[in-house]
């Protein structure tokens, strides 16, 4: 992998990205809203936000990234562009690198704007230092960005892109202690959230929530960091010119 190839690449598509104005409303904008209507929607519930408002930030982040990184990865790939691009020194890595990079700024921006609306705007109390909670928002949105990089490498059009959110998505939701407690659920659902990186997300939001420190929030954030560096490993591994 060449640095500056990774810099050349990340550079490209965030000037993409800056003529796209639909994508950046959808970058910084959608998960605010989300947020506040989530807020809204609890606004009779003294505390019902501050339970479920920190996790939902480690949710809608990660499914955002996942959409956006999947389907714009396909549609270079569809459009030809990523084969030419395999032309010139640049490889896999380099290629599937700069696209983290530069999803990984829009994710810090993003979780700066996330995570001030909720806390200025919404009201969303933590124990823990709010830079904290930014950190795992930041962490979430890179590991949707490695999922949807690797998902991207298996379908052929924008809408199996998005297929894969009901398999990759879905059950983490379900299973990830958003809707139960992880130590309530049957033995083997249990066991099945253990292997889901969202399940770690929700873990560490829980964790900065409870004002938790050393291992009890470290532990998920190595793993968020492991999953995200693994998926785009094999992104790279599996990354296709073109679409057949």
């Amino acid at each position: 992998m060449n640095a500056a190839r990774t810099f050349a690449t990340a550079g490209r598509v965030l000037r993409q990205l800056s003529h796209d104005p639909r994508s950046i409303a959808l970058l910084l904008l959608m998960p605010s809203l989300l947020v506040g209507l989530f807020a809204w929607l609890f606004n009779d519930q003294p505390g019902a936000f501050d339970q479920f408002g920190g996790p939902i930030l480690a949710l809608f982040p990660f499914i955002l990234m996942f959409v956006i990184t999947s389907v714009t990865t396909l549609r270079e790939r569809r459009s030809g562009t990523l084969e030419r691009l395999m032309t010139t020194p640049l490889g896999k890595a380099d290629f599937i690198a700069g696209y983290a990079l530069a999803f990984g700024l829009a994710a810090i921006v993003q979780a700066i704007v996330t995570v001030g609306f909720a806390v200025l705007v919404c009201g969303l109390e933590v124990t823990g230092p709010i830079w904290q909670l930014g950190l795992v928002a930041v962490l979430d949105a890179l590991l949707g960005t490695g999922l949807g990089l690797l998902a991207s490498a298996f379908a052929r059009t924008e809408f199996q892109a998005v297929q894969f959110m009901p398999v990759l998505v879905f059950p983490q939701i379900l299973l990830g202690g958003l809707l139960m407690p992880r130590d309530q659920m049957p033995d083997a659902l249990h066991a099945i959230s253990d292997w889901l990186p969202l399940s770690y997300a929700v873990d560490a939001v829980n964790a900065v929530a409870a004002g938790d420190e050393g291992w009890d929030l470290g532990k998920p954030l190595v793993v968020i960091a492991g999953v995200t560096i693994l998926a785009l490993g094999l992104a790279a591994l599996t990354l296709r010119r073109r679409t057949p």
